[in-house]
């Protein structure tokens, strides 16, 4: 096939990608809506004895629960199964995106925000989909994960998209391959950490009021994983992520000491590249610290979050500094 073709070709899968995911968030929307919650069943350990801690409040030693105990229950109906096939082809799709983007101009697929963006995204869907399969109850998070997805791949198709072509002169590094991947890696097991964080506060803000007599319990919500799988979600995809992306900030700093003679210079996206990864350490120091456990620290990865977001799109977009270049990541 000729590059024109490949790009083409490229276009067409993302348009394909958009569509099966569109599909699976219904998917997962009936599995919500109809499939059966798993009972869990939190297991004390130790001789401890007293009430049971609210939702929210961390639990541990006496009370802790028992590593998988909130997991186990009757299996979920098909919808769930359907959402994860899905899933799963237009993660394949989303893929053949990218290669074929690489076929057609020669290169590594992430030379401008478009790519990026939609190499993050991917990076985001395989990460559920790496969780799910372990821990299939975790597929209730499917609605929430995809959904962003779709919304997200949208946005990057209306307003990122790029020709493909050459890599700009300050991109032109094998720097790139490193850097960019390593940041497109924790980008993606992040949007996972986020979901889950955002999921736990509301399945908390439920359970609380269910527990206080101010709302019933039941209907979809009720289908969620238990607050302890949320929390431990949004935990380990954390963990997972953080090394990934302190080892993209080195990487950077390197690279920059290579182009620009300096290895550190508070340019834009080196500052918030930092307060960012500032912050998912306050998270994981918070998630061990009492009196920081639980809610607070769901607080403290959202905002993690919310600072990657901003990095991507206000310094490639608004902000001038060396790493703007005009909507090229």
């Amino acid at each position: 096939m000729t590059p024109d073709q490949l790009s083409a070709l490229s276009d067409t899968l993302f348009s394909v990608t958009v569509a099966i995911y569109a599909v699976a968030v219904v998917a997962f929307a009936a599995d919500l809506a109809f499939g059966r919650r798993p009972a869990p069943r939190p297991v004390a350990v130790g001789s401890g004895a007293g009430t049971a801690p609210l939702p929210g409040d961390a639990v541990t030693g006496d009370a802790a629960i028992v590593e998988g105990a909130a997991e186990a229950g009757p299996p979920r109906r098909r919808w769930g199964l359907v959402g994860m096939v899905l899933t799963a082809a237009g993660a394949l799709a989303q893929a053949g995106v990218l290669l074929a983007r690489s076929l057609a101009t020669g290169r590594v697929p992430w030379g401008n925000m478009y790519e990026f963006g939609t190499a993050a995204v991917l990076a985001g869907v395989l990460a559920f989909l790496v969780f799910a399969v372990r821990v299939p109850v975790l597929r209730g998070l499917g609605l929430f994960v995809l959904g962003p997805v779709v919304l997200g791949l949208v946005l990057i198709g209306l307003y990122l998209y790029a020709e493909s072509g050459p890599l700009i002169a300050a991109l032109r590094s094998d720097w790139l391959a490193v850097h960019v991947s390593a940041a497109i890696l924790s980008f993606g097991i992040f949007i996972v950490s986020a979901v889950a964080s955002a999921l736990y506060l509301v399945a908390v803000r439920r359970e609380r009021l269910a527990a206080g007599g101010a709302e019933r319990s039941g209907g979809a919500w009720s289908r969620l994983p238990s607050v302890e799988a949320l929390d431990r979600v949004a935990h380990r995809t954390a963990v997972f992520g953080f090394p990934i992306w302190t080892f993209a900030v080195i990487a950077g700093a390197i690279w920059a000491e290579s182009a620009w003679g300096r290895f550190w210079g508070w340019d834009p996206k080196e500052t918030w590249a930092f307060i960012s990864w500032a912050l998912y350490a306050a998270y994981l120091h918070a998630r061990t610290t009492a009196g920081w456990r639980g809610r607070p620290a769901a607080w403290i990865n959202l905002v993690a979050f919310a600072s990657l977001v901003f990095n991507l799109l206000f310094v490639n977009l608004v902000s001038t500094g060396l790493h703007s270049y005009g909507g090229v990541s």
